[in-house]
C-alpha cells in the first residue's frame, strides 16, 4: 500500500492535448485534505514545454494550497526537460516510486 493517497500517473505523452486533463486530476486532489501530491512519470514517455508548463503551473496550485508536490520514475528525456529548463532545481524528483515512499517513510518515523 502507497503512503500517498493522492498519485497522478500520467500516460504517453505530456503535452497540450494531455493538460487540461492534468489540470483536473490536481484541482481533484487539492479539494481533498492530503498534504502530498506525487506525479508518478513511470508511464510517461515524453514532455513538451505544454507539459512542462503545466507541472510549473500544478507546482505553484500545490505550494498556495500548502501541499507538496513530488515527482518519481522520470525516464532520460524527461530528466533533460527538467535539468535544460532548470526545473530539475525546482521539483523535488526521486528515482523511483520506492525512493519516493522510503524518503517519506523515513520523514515519518
Amino acid at each position: 500500500m502507497s503512503i500517498v493517497d493522492n498519485i497522478i500517473r500520467p500516460a504517453g505523452i505530456l503535452d497540450g492535448t494531455r493538460v487540461e486533463e492534468l489540470r483536473g486530476k490536481v484541482d481533484q486532489i487539492l479539494e481533498g485534505t492530503s498534504p502530498v501530491v506525487l506525479i508518478d512519470l513511470e508511464e510517461t514517455t515524453f514532455i513538451d514545454s505544454s507539459g512542462l508548463g503545466a507541472l510549473v503551473s500544478t507546482l505553484k496550485s500545490v505550494r498556495a494550497a500548502n501541499r507538496k508536490l513530488y515527482f518519481c520514475a522520470p525516464n532520460a528525456q524527461i530528466k533533460m526537460v527538467f535539468e535544460l529548463s532548470g526545473m530539475d532545481q525546482a521539483f523535488e524528483v526521486f528515482e523511483s516510486r520506492d525512493a519516493f515512499e522510503q524518503e517519506m517513510l523515513s520523514l515519518t518515523a
